[in-house]
């Protein structure tokens, strides 16, 4: 198993992430996060490297803060998507086509926040990351850590009685779909950070959204779910059940 690019599925991974409630949730939750960690008025624009950058809606947000971000990401359509969207919205960055493994030959220095959202999921080996992020992070900086939680998707197939996928432990999406090809069990992905890493705050992106009935999420107003998703997303019951898991984590 390689590791998953995104190359021919950049329109595609736009609409379906970030086209409707989902990606709305998704990032207020993420920034809600950024935004209580992050000093509010730092002495000088902090260095910002987002791994796995996508189409740069998180790397936009923090350059719009004044903020120095280099977006590295392997597939070039989602790179050239993200410099489109920063060109329109007058902003400025580094932009730089390359897996994660090329990331530290390009860059200098380490950085206040390194960003790695919904990239461990997507690769043959995910815990072969987790050094090269403790290394670009700067000793009293932050790792902004987003993943596909498992423990969801079980939960999901048990609602939906898919008892035969969950005895097969048959997780991975197939291999043309936007479902991730290895979703993170949390406690061995804690087990794996903890000599280097302490996980500051964890929350849950879409701890209920994606349970709802499909016509219960269609007559909802994005705004109250959003609102919802927030307000429960550090709940101890409800937390681990996010679709996603996002931890800010210090280095040890």
């Amino acid at each position: 198993m390689s590791d998953r690019h995104f190359d021919e599925l950049a329109t595609r991974f736009a609409e379906k992430i970030y086209g409707g409630a989902k990606g709305a949730i998704r990032l207020a939750v993420l920034q809600a996060d950024l935004a209580e960690a992050l000093p509010q008025r730092p002495l000088r624009p902090l260095r910002v490297l987002d791994i796995g950058a996508g189409l740069g809606h998180m790397s936009l947000w923090l350059a719009q803060q004044g903020h120095a971000v280099i977006l590295a990401e392997p597939a070039e359509p989602m790179l050239e998507g993200a410099r489109e969207r920063f060109t329109s919205a007058g902003q400025s960055a580094t932009f730089l086509q390359a897996p994660w493994q090329e990331v530290e030959n390009h860059v200098e220095g380490r950085f206040d926040l390194v960003i790695c959202h919904a990239v461990l999921e997507w690769l043959a080996e995910p815990q072969a990351i987790l050094p090269v992020l403790h290394r670009l992070t700067a000793p009293d900086g932050w790792l902004s850590l987003a993943f596909y939680n498992r423990d969801a998707l079980i939960y999901r197939n048990l609602l939906k009685g898919h008892f035969k996928k969950l005895r097969s432990q048959s997780f991975a999406g197939e291999r043309q779909s936007l479902t991730p090809q290895r979703p993170l069990d949390p406690r061995e992905l804690a087990a794996q950070l903890d000599p280097h890493w302490r996980v500051e705050s964890s929350s849950g992106v879409r701890v209920f959204h994606d349970y709802m009935p499909a016509d219960f999420q269609a007559r909802t107003a994005p705004t109250e779910l959003v609102e919802m998703e927030l307000a429960y997303r550090r709940h101890p019951a409800f937390a681990g059940l996010g679709r996603y898991l996002h931890w800010l984590c210090r280095p040890r």
